[in-house]
């Protein structure tokens, strides 16, 4: 876990589908083309020394295109761990931590101590590094660190430097991934994820997806209905907004967060000194920009420029925190000694395991790319929109809109194989969405239940945290309700956070995706 002080101001997410749905092995299925993937029997084994026996791994293959099921072919590591209550077994529970470029092998051993024991009875817990991702034949870009820095803000002065920026990431990408990259996209890991629940011989499977992962889950609804038994959906993505949309959302949400800061900030004026009035609690941290603007502030060992303050705004999100990291900030400002970094409370959560396939240390940046430039045709090609829009969003929404509407590696990126999926269907889903989530803020959650037009949503009132199922949260009984009898609420639910929520929400245990400077601050 991040120093809670210092880590929100680090500048630092047309082919077929598979044959009748990728039915288990039958006769129909072993004559088509798609017969070595769908009989394969995984090879399951130990994941680590260090983890518990229980906790297995197995490498399967899968198509790089499924249009060309006879073509090249990449790995897809998965993992399990099986219920031991076999008599109550109900199937399958597959786990996506979010990304794009989230690996999600380690989700079965990170989730088994959060997860209610009538979950874990009912389900075997199964992960996988996505396509591209981890273990799972990764994919590099070759970036430097520099090159994998995304949080650019717009300056007339640097916005050509930024354009060359973008068009190198996009060149070596094409450079290195050659034709993977293409088919690294949201619709074929939506396939990867039929074909492994065909390799475990299940009819249906059972998911729960964070952030990008309601996404996955949302596409995987639209491609496989038939399929999809009981889905979680936490913290959403909005399917009509992806994907420059969803990064533009980050700046639209995180003004009226920062409303929400000022107001609750001087309220308590008396604990932060940061100001009697909104409007001085708010000016107080505008000075803090401009004065690093004239000279980076240090904290902690980083000189931080006004454009770093400026992309830490998911901070505002959590007001407490924020709160203190602007006390913190401020005295750093002054030339004082800022307090000693926390230590993080201990979670009792089990350390990553390691396992053998050497992953490139780009190897988050480049997933995150593919998937996001890939997975829509929908990105501007000219640089000059990218400028106006920087301009226009930086005057809405000062905190971050040209960070977000600046120009991204997307406007010189080649089409994915396909365009993007339409996710319009009446197929049963649980929606989970706090109401300030600095990731997926709530219209993205609302944007999703429109969408799934057979969804159930539970909405956490002055719920703050990205991620929910698993953080003791009001919303947990609904979810575990749903997962071990199928039952979705009657109806839509909105219930009230507990105080101790947004420090759990912190706390949750989905694997963090490594690699790119900011990256805290995606999907």
């Amino acid at each position: 876990m991040r120093s809670r002080r210092i880590a929100p101001f680090l500048a630092v997410s047309a082919v077929a589908t598979l044959v009748p749905a990728l039915a288990p092995a039958t006769a129909s299925a072993a004559s088509s083309p798609m017969k070595q993937y769908l009989q394969q029997k995984p090879e399951w084994h130990r994941c680590d020394s260090e983890t518990p026996a229980s906790y297995q791994c197995a490498t399967i293959k899968v198509p790089l295109d499924y249009g060309r099921p006879d073509g090249k072919k990449s790995d897809l590591a998965i993992s399990r761990i099986k219920t031991s209550a076999t008599d109550e077994r109900h199937g399958v529970l597959l786990l996506n931590p979010g990304g794009p470029g989230g690996a999600g092998l380690s989700m079965p051993l990170a989730m088994a101590s959060e997860l209610p024991k009538s979950v874990k009875r009912q389900y075997d817990l199964v992960g996988f590094d996505p396509r591209g991702v981890g273990q799972s034949s990764p994919v590099s870009c070759g970036l430097t660190d520099k090159e994998a820095d995304w949080q650019r803000p717009y300056k007339r002065n640097t916005f050509k430097k930024d354009v060359s920026w973008a068009r190198t990431v996009a060149k070596k990408c094409r450079a290195k991934g050659g034709d993977k990259l293409g088919h690294l996209t949201t619709r074929n890991t939506a396939r990867d994820m039929d074909l492994i629940r065909s390799v475990l011989g299940e009819k249906k499977i059972s998911y729960l997806g964070y952030s990008y992962g309601t996404y996955l889950g949302a596409v995987y609804t639209q491609m496989f209905p038939q399929r999809a038994d009981r889905f979680v959906l936490d913290s959403a993505v909005d399917p009509g907004r992806v994907w420059r949309g969803m990064i533009q959302v980050w700046a639209e949400g995180a003004e009226p967060a920062f409303t929400r800061w000022s107001e609750w900030t001087a309220q308590r004026a008396a604990t932060y000194k940061l100001g009697d009035t909104p409007q001085e609690v708010r000016k107080t941290f505008w000075n803090l920009v401009a004065q690093a603007d004239r000279k980076p502030i240090e904290l902690d060992g980083r000189r931080l420029t006004g454009d770093d303050i400026r992309a830490g705004r998911a901070m505002f999100f959590t007001v407490r925190e924020a709160a203190e990291q602007v006390v913190e900030l401020k005295k750093a400002a002054a030339g004082k000694q800022p307090a000693p970094t926390r230590t993080p409370r201990a979670t009792g959560r089990p350390a990553p395991p390691s396992f053998g396939r050497a992953v490139p240390s780009d190897n988050s940046a480049a997933s995150f790319w593919s998937v996001v430039c890939g997975d829509t045709r929908s990105w501007p090609r000219d640089p000059e929109q990218y400028r106006r829009d920087a301009v226009r969003d930086k005057a809405r929404y000062p905190l971050y809109g040209d960070f977000a509407s600046n120009i991204k590696p997307c406007a010189f990126w080649a089409n994915g194989s396909e365009p993007a999926t339409k996710v319009d269907n009446k197929v049963g889903a649980l929606i989970l969405q706090n109401e300030w989530d600095s990731q997926t803020p709530l219209s993205s959650g609302l944007g999703l239940h429109r969408a799934l037009k057979g969804s159930r949503m539970v909405t956490v009132d002055e719920g703050e945290g990205h991620g929910i199922y698993g953080t003791k949260s009001c919303a947990d009984k609904s979810a575990t309700t749903y997962l071990t009898t199928g039952k979705l609420p009657a109806k839509d639910v909105t219930c009230q956070a507990s105080a101790g929520q947004a420090q759990d929400a912190r706390r949750l245990p989905v694997p963090t995706p490594p690699g790119i400077p900011g990256m805290h601050g995606r999907f």
